[in-house]
């Protein structure tokens, strides 16, 4: 029971992480000019998007590490503050510009195509759900790790691209306050998996907090 809770773990923290329903009003900003056929396509570019970015982090990460001359462990505390960074953002109910600027935002308007820049990357596939991916990738060396890993980033980009298909309907049910609520109980859901990722990051950098 415990191994196949290591993989829902990893679902709701990715899905935290990812926060679709912060990306809510940004798509509808970016795409407010946009047909309805216009938005879904915007939205099927930036699920895919984010799925491609994501296994392709978790499978080259090891390597890409290795390249640098960092360890994992390192990996996990920098990862850890990345995403404690993001969940402070979020419970101060911040602009946070870990994942994208304004300035960011306010260039994207201007352009036809915002799917995969800066909806799928930054904003969404960015440095906090990478990290966490490269990660979580490395947890467990069973057989079907890396193909769970996988199936679970699917899933993830399958609920991703449900809330933005239906960002105009969920925008207009919860209103500003219905996902600022939202975004900070994300927040404090995430500040715990980042002070978590820390901590396993610590006791491989340093064996004696381990007891």
């Amino acid at each position: 029971m415990e191994y196949w809770t290591e993989y829902t773990r990893f679902f709701t923290a990715l899905f935290v992480i990812l926060d679709p329903f912060a990306a809510v009003p940004i798509f509808l900003v970016l795409t407010k000019n946009y047909t309805a056929a216009e938005r879904g396509r915007v939205a099927n570019i930036v699920a895919l998007t984010v799925f491609l970015a994501l296994v392709i982090a978790s499978i080259t990460g090891e390597a890409l590490l290795r390249g640098m001359g960092t360890s994992l462990a390192s990996f996990r505390v920098g990862g850890g503050i990345v995403l404690l960074l993001m969940a402070l953002a979020m419970l101060r109910g911040q602009t946070d510009t870990v994942r994208t600027t304004p300035a960011e935002e306010a260039e994207a308007e201007d352009r036809h195509s915002i799917a995969v820049v800066p909806l799928a990357i930054p904003l969404l596939a960015g440095p906090g759900s990478i990290s966490t991916v490269i990660i979580q990738m490395h947890r467990l060396d069973t057989e079907y790790h890396g193909p769970l890993i996988i199936l679970v980033i699917a899933l993830v980009c399958l609920l991703l691209w449900v809330v933005l298909r239906m960002a105009v309907s969920i925008g207009k049910m919860l209103g500003q306050i219905g996902l600022n609520v939202i975004n900070r109980l994300f927040g404090l859901i995430l500040a715990a998996i980042a002070v978590e990722i820390m901590a396993n990051g610590l006791k491989q950098l340093f064996p004696v907090l381990a007891g």
